[in-house]
C-alpha cells in the first residue's frame, strides 16, 4: 500500500501544473497529505515500547536454577525484574503463564539469515559471497534483506538473535567457500524494520575459511588426482595462504600505528586494513571455519602467536585436538549433529556425542546452524546432544549464554536478569523437546508476531476442499 500511494503521488507531482487549476491543484494537495498519513498510520511505530509482565511460568534465567511460579517484569525493551513475588507494574500488558516455561531467546551462534533466500539455484537472492580471497571491509549487516521467508521461520522455533556470516554457506567446512577471509559477521535481532534496527553488534567476528592441509580429509581442502594439484604444490599452496593470513594482520599493524600517529590522510585509507585493525588490537575475534584437525592446530598456533582472539567452527575434528582446545581456551561453534560423520570408520553416533565429550574437556561450547536450511531445528542439535552425553543444563547455555560470552555480548543477552535485552521465548514444554510449541516470542521487549510462511502453507492446504 505505500508502494502504492508513494507511485500516485510521485504521478501527482510529475503532472503538467498547466493541466490543473488553483482549485485543483489545492484539493490534490491535501489528497496527497491523505494519501501519506494513510500509508504511514499502517506502520506501527518502530521504537514503541510496552509494558509486559508474563506470570505464573516456571522461568529459565539459565544463569540461575529454575523459578517456579515467577514473574518476569519488561519495560522499555530491558528485563525490568524477574522472580517469586515480583508486582505487576500499573496498566502492564500481562500475560498469564501458568503451565509455560520462560527461556532466553536462543542464539543461532553463524548462519547466513538475510544473506542467502534461495540458494545456488537463484544467484539473485544469494548475498553471502564476495570475489576475491580476502573480503575484511565487508559488514553482513549491510547486505541483510529484513523481508526473508527465513526469518519468522526460524522465530517461530524460539531463535530470537543470530551471527549473521559472509562467506560461509556453499563451500561446506575446511575452506570450501572461494574466500578466505569472508568478511564480518553481525549479530542481529530477528525482528525490525531495517537492518539498522535489527542491529545488536555490527562486527562481531571476522570470518576466515581456513584451508585444509592437502591429505587431511577436510570438506573442501587440497587433494591429489585427476585436474587436483600435486600433494608438492598443494602444500605449497595452503603455507602461502598461512603467509597471505600473517601479511594481512602485519600490515594491519603497521596501518593501526599510522592511525594513531595521524600519518593516514583520507586519500591513503585503506578499508581493508582499518576492517582489520580491530582483530589486532583484539577487540574482534577470528572465527576460523575448518573440518581438518591438523589445520585446527595450525589455527589455534597462528592466533596463538598473532595475539588475536579465536572462536572455531568446526564439527567432530574438534574432539581429535581437545586438549589444545582446552589450553588455549578457544571456545568451538559446533556444526548441526544431525550429519553425517568424517570417517567411514568413525562411529555412527560421533557428531552427537562430540557436544558433551568436548564440554566433558572443559571447552566452551555453543551450535551454529551455519546454513539456514538447519536452523530452524537449533534446539533439536542440542536436545540430540544431551541424549548423548551432554548435561541439560549446558545445553541450554550453549544456545544463549554461552555464544553471548563467546561474541562479547553476555551483558545485553544470554539470560534473564534485569537489565538486560528482553529476548524471551514463551512454551508449552522443555524448549530443547521436539515436539514443544513456542506460545509467545519476545524481540527487545516487543511481543514478535509467529505467522510464517510454513504456517500458511499449512492451513491453506488443510483448508484445501
Amino acid at each position: 500500500m505505500i508502494a502504492n500511494n508513494s507511485a500516485a503521488v510521485r504521478m501527482e507531482i510529475m503532472e503538467p501544473r498547466a493541466k490543473r487549476g488553483n482549485k485543483a491543484f489545492f484539493w490534490n494537495g491535501i489528497c496527497m497529505l491523505f494519501a501519506f498519513a494513510a500509508a504511514f498510520a499502517t506502520i506501527p511505530a518502530a521504537h514503541a515500547q510496552s509494558v509486559y509482565a508474563i506470570t505464573g511460568a516456571k522461568v529459565y534465567p539459565v544463569s540461575g536454577p529454575p523459578i517456579e511460579g515467577a514473574t518476569v517484569v519488561i519495560r522499555d525493551g530491558k528485563i525490568a525484574a524477574v522472580g517469586k513475588g515480583v508486582s505487576v507494574p500499573p496498566g502492564a500488558k500481562v500475560i498469564e503463564a501458568r503451565g509455560l516455561e520462560v527461556y532466553p531467546g536462543m542464539f543461532d551462534a553463524i548462519t547466513e539469515m538475510g544473506l542467502n533466500e534461495i540458494g545456488e539455484g537463484v544467484p539473485g537472492s544469494v548475498d553471502s559471497h564476495e570475489l576475491g580471497e580476502f573480503n575484511p571491509d565487508l559488514v553482513a549487516e549491510t547486505a541483510i534483506q529484513i523481508e526473508s521467508e527465513h526469518i519468522p521461520v526460524v522465530r517461530v522455533s524460539g531463535i530470537t538473535h543470530v551471527i549473521t556470516a559472509p562467506g560461509v554457506g556453499g563451500g561446506g567446512f575446511g575452506g570450501g567457500a572461494a574466500e578466505i577471509i569472508g568478511g564480518q559477521a553481525s549479530l542481529i535481532n530477528l525482528a525490525g524494520w531495517t537492518p539498522g534496527e535489527m542491529d545488536v553488534k555490527r562486527s562481531a567476528a571476522m570470518i576466515v575459511n581456513w584451508p585444509s592441509q592437502p591429505g587431511g580429509g577436510g570438506r573442501g581442502g587440497f587433494g591429489g588426482g585427476g585436474n587436483q594439484p600435486s600433494a608438492q604444490e598443494a602444500r605449497q599452496a595452503y603455507l602461502k595462504h598461512m603467509d597471505d593470513l600473517s601479511d594481512w594482520l602485519d600490515r594491519a599493524r603497521h596501518y593501526q600505528l599510522a592511525m594513531h600517529n595521524g600519518t593516514v590522510s583520507e586519500e591513503q585509507r585503506d578499508l581493508k586494513l582499518e576492517a582489520l585493525v580491530p582483530v589486532v588490537k583484539g577487540d574482534l575475534p577470528l572465527f576460523i571455519i575448518t573440518e581438518d584437525p591438523r589445520s585446527i592446530r595450525d589455527a589455534v598456533n597462528f592466533c596463538d602467536k598473532n595475539k588475536v582472539k579465536m572462536i572455531l567452527g568446526t564439527g567432530t575434528a574438534a574432539l581429535e585436538v581437545k586438549d589444545l582446545l582446552k589450553e588455549k581456551n578457544t571456545p568451538v561453534v559446533l556444526q548441526p549433529t544431525l550429519t553425517l560423520v568424517r570417517e567411514e570408520d568413525d562411529p555412527y553416533d560421533l557428531s552427537l556425542a562430540m557436544a558433551g565429550q568436548l564440554h566433558a574437556a572443559g571447552i566452551k561450547i555453543a551450535f551454529g546452524s551455519y546454513t539456514n536450511e538447519f536452523a530452524r531445528r537449533l534446539s533439536q542439535q542440542a536436545g540430540n546432544s544431551v541424549g548423548f552425553g551432554l548435561p541439560h543444563d549446558e545445553a541450554l547455555k550453549a544456545l544463549t549464554l554461552y555464544p553471548a560470552q563467546m561474541f562479547g555480548v553476555d551483558n545485553e543477552l544470554g539470560s534473564i536478569e534485569p537489565g538486560k535485552m528482553a529476548n524471551l521465548v514463551v512454551t508449552n514444554g522443555d524448549l530443547l523437546e521436539l515436539n514443544t510449541e513456542v506460545k509467545y516470542l519476545f524481540i527487545k521487549g516487543q511481543l514478535t508476531s509467529l505467522d510464517n510462511r510454513h504456517l500458511r502453507l499449512y492451513e491453506k492446504y488443510r483448508k484445501r476442499p
